[in-house]
């Protein structure tokens, strides 16, 4: 059987002011912000390689949620994006049809019957 949500990549919001929101957070909860505005928790599954879940802050204007209305977008990390992706294809899932592949991995977007935007990643190997 094809896996298929294989843990949490990351949670991404929309904030008002996302630099000071991610100050906040910094200040009072201790995350470790990056330069670019977000924070990687690295962990590692019992006999894998590391893994990372990522927090980030996107200006409340950001069209990278769209078409969702919704003021955030959860990621989830997946084995084999593509297989995944014709599976609920056929499954009548609204899968959007563009994909992105970078250093950071692949990725595809589906929308939940809510209307959520929800961003599948396939991490590069050894991530």
């Amino acid at each position: 059987m094809m896996k298929r949500v294989t843990g949490f990549g990351g949670i991404f919001f929309k904030s008002t002011n996302p630099t000071q929101l991610a100050a906040w957070y910094k200040t009072h909860l201790g995350l470790d912000v990056a330069d670019w505005g977000g924070v990687v928790f690295r962990w590692a599954e019992d006999g894998s390689t590391d893994g990372t879940t990522t927090w980030c802050p996107f200006a409340a204007d950001t069209q990278y949620f769209a078409p969702s209305s919704a003021s955030f977008m959860l990621n989830f990390r997946v084995e084999n994006l593509q297989a995944l992706l014709a599976v609920l294809r056929q499954e009548g899932v609204h899968v959007l049809e563009n994909t992105e592949s970078s250093e950071f991995g692949e990725f595809g977007w589906i929308i939940d019957p809510d209307g959520n935007k929800i961003e599948l990643w396939q991490p590069p190997s050894g991530c």
